[in-house]
């Protein structure tokens, strides 16, 4: 797992940043034998100090679009018409798609 960042602050009214988190494949059940896949994750803000109590700023989300899975299960689950034992295979919560948020902060 790497969860690293670069911050500007207060370059001439600019401030920003990068942070990306990786986490490599890792072990979903005890005996080791299914692995969930890596996942990479670039977020990025940018934004100017208005005054010294207001800031506008954007942020954007999966700045890279990626398509990975935010986390992963393994367990047995059941479809109509599948066995009543279930089946065994990977459940995952993808990441979110490249979003932004736009932001006014007033600090007091």
């Amino acid at each position: 797992m790497i969860a690293a960042g670069v911050t500007i602050d207060d370059l001439k009214g600019f401030f920003g940043g990068l942070r990306v988190r990786y986490f490599g494949p890792r072990p979903l059940i005890e005996d080791d034998s299914v692995h969930s896949s890596s996942t990479t994750l670039l977020n990025a803000d940018i934004g100017y100090k208005l005054r010294d109590d207001l800031r506008l700023g954007v942020e954007i989300f999966n700045l890279l679009d990626s398509e990975d899975s935010d986390i992963e299960y393994f367990y047995a689950s059941r479809l109509a018409g599948e066995p009543a034992a279930g089946v065994d295979d990977i459940h995952f919560h993808p990441v979110e798609p490249r979003s932004a948020r736009l932001t006014l902060s007033l600090s007091f």
